[in-house]
């Protein structure tokens, strides 16, 4: 019997209080079936409060008022705080969600201290304050922090989003109510004990875990000023239908079915070997996953040869197993979603080259096969619906235009890759798909680029700059004829981000 967590308490507004009401989360490991822990279950009266002090610490507190150097030493605390527990915050999701310990310790721990060391050094550069001459005279134009920020994170790589969303906000200046999902929801206490001791003034973080009707609720709320949210389609788009009633600000970062694009002259074993770290990274359960691999058909059979020994290949078993490349899916339901989608996959025509089914060795916990389909036509709905698991599509295609016609050929455009032997050929690949993200010879996510999807994969960006700005709102500042503007040593606090 595995030892169950508990905690009885919600942090809001930076302290640990009694929730308003009774409700429990119970979490379920996705490898044992057994209770790990229980937290209490957010309520529409928690969010009242949360919101209250969040409004507060924005229309009077410090945090806003801060210049921009006061809130990065802040900033640099937490991402040492996050480094300091890396090992406790890999083991503890890798127990709630079956993540991988191997991969939960670089994306769920070490991915969250990158992204906070990224928009440490992105706003260092940004500019909250510029001069500009103007049609009718100058013109100051500013960017200040746009409110009380809803950051609802799903449970795939919660530390991950959750760093994505907090990173930026706080650095911008924003109090922000963090969301975590009623499947994950005991590793944000650690980050709350993070962000506490990193001095985070009274007011500017709340976390509050809670299903989808609270989250509605949160999201709804006319004290919220932007949401941004992470997760699936159907959910982002009932947030966009909510938000719009107040016009509150979002920012939706949405599922994916992105291809992999294998070019004649590509080095098969090297494309293979990458493929299986970037479709089938988290069990599947990744929205950039290269679930779609685009084969010509002229070397169809021998790429499919060569997936198949590399799929058979991974160490699929307990999660906090150092060895272990592909743990359980997150619930009993994503298991059977899984399982569903390659029955249809079958019906539909596909061929099961591997897996299929749930592992003879695993027959507790919700596991499913990596799983490869053969002979997958683009037109199927096992290649045009995200099914969140290790079950990827081999498709076949005759050329090169072939290739970019397929892979556009979606719904959904967050992700992408290229495997050729000329990288400037690839690059000009790129430039052909329509997708927020895409690499050439890699696969890969920089915290310093804008990350984001076309289409239904989302609106708006992440990371770098463009992640910044979307927590800001711009102000033009009309300034009188033959005004000069003063030397930027004077104008210190403002120009480098100070008061909101």
């Amino acid at each position: 019997m595995a030892e169950v967590v508990e905690y009885g308490e919600l942090f809001i507004g930076g302290e640990l209080v009694a929730p308003a009401g009774r409700d429990v989360i119970e979490v379920v490991s996705p490898h044992t079936e057994e209770v790990i822990g229980r937290v209490p279950h957010a309520s529409r009266e928690d969010v009242d409060r949360a919101v209250a002090v969040a409004r507060k610490a924005f229309d009077e507190g410090p945090w806003p008022r801060m210049t921009l150097a006061e809130r990065l030493a802040v900033a640099e605390r937490i991402k040492d705080g996050i480094a300091a527990r890396a090992d406790e915050i890999a083991r503890v999701i890798s127990s709630e969600n079956g993540s991988p310990y191997s991969w939960s310790i670089l994306a769920q721990a070490y991915g969250p201290m990158m992204i906070w060391d990224a928009a440490i050094a992105t706003a260092r550069d940004f500019s909250f304050e510029e001069h500009r001459s103007g049609v009718l005279g100058p013109i100051l134009v500013r960017r200040e922090p746009v409110g009380v920020v809803a950051a609802v994170v799903p449970w795939n790589v919660p530390q991950f989003v959750a760093a994505a969303k907090l990173a930026p906000a706080l650095i911008a200046g924003c109090p922000v109510i963090l969301k975590p999902s009623p499947e994950t929801p005991l590793d944000s206490y650690i980050l709350a004990e993070i962000v506490r001791e990193a001095g985070l003034p009274e007011g500017v973080l709340s976390i509050l875990p809670a299903d989808r009707e609270v989250s509605e609720y949160l999201v709804d709320h006319q004290g919220v000023d932007k949401v941004s949210f992470t997760g699936s389609v159907a959910a982002g788009k009932r947030i966009m239908e909510v938000a719009s009633r107040n016009l509150t600000r979002v920012t939706l970062e949405l599922g994916g079915k992105s291809a992999a694009i294998l070019l004649p002259d590509a080095d098969i074993p090297a494309a293979v070997a990458s493929l299986m770290g970037s479709a089938y990274m988290n069990n599947g359960q990744a929205c950039v996953a290269q679930t779609r691999i685009l084969a010509p058909r002229a070397r169809h059979d021998e790429i499919a040869e060569q997936l198949v020994a590399a799929v058979d290949a991974l160490v699929v078993g307990d999660p906090l197993a150092e060895a272990t490349q592909l743990g359980p899916l997150v619930t009993r339901r994503q298991q059977q979603r899984n399982l569903d989608y390659i029955r249809i996959g079958q019906e539909e025509g596909a061929k099961v080259l591997t897996g299929g089914g749930v592992p003879a060795a695993q027959p507790k916990g919700w596991y499913v096969e990596p799983t490869l389909l053969g002979g997958v036509d683009n037109r199927m709905r096992v290649a045009r619906e995200e099914i969140f698991g290790p079950v990827v599509c081999l498709i076949p295609y005759e050329d090169e235009a072939d290739a970019l016609r397929i892979a556009n050929d979606s719904d959904y455009g967050l992700s992408g890759s290229v495997w050729c032997g000329d990288v400037e050929h690839g690059i000009e690949v790129g430039r052909q798909i329509r997708t927020g993200t895409f690499s050439v010879n890699t696969f890969s996510l920089d915290f310093k680029g804008p990350f984001g999807g076309y289409k239904q994969s989302g609106i708006g960006r992440e990371f770098g700059p463009e992640g910044l700005d979307s927590y800001l709102e711009a102000k033009t500042i009309h300034l009188p004829q033959g005004y000069s503007a003063v030397a930027p040593a004077a104008a210190d606090g403002a120009a480098q981000g100070g008061e909101g």
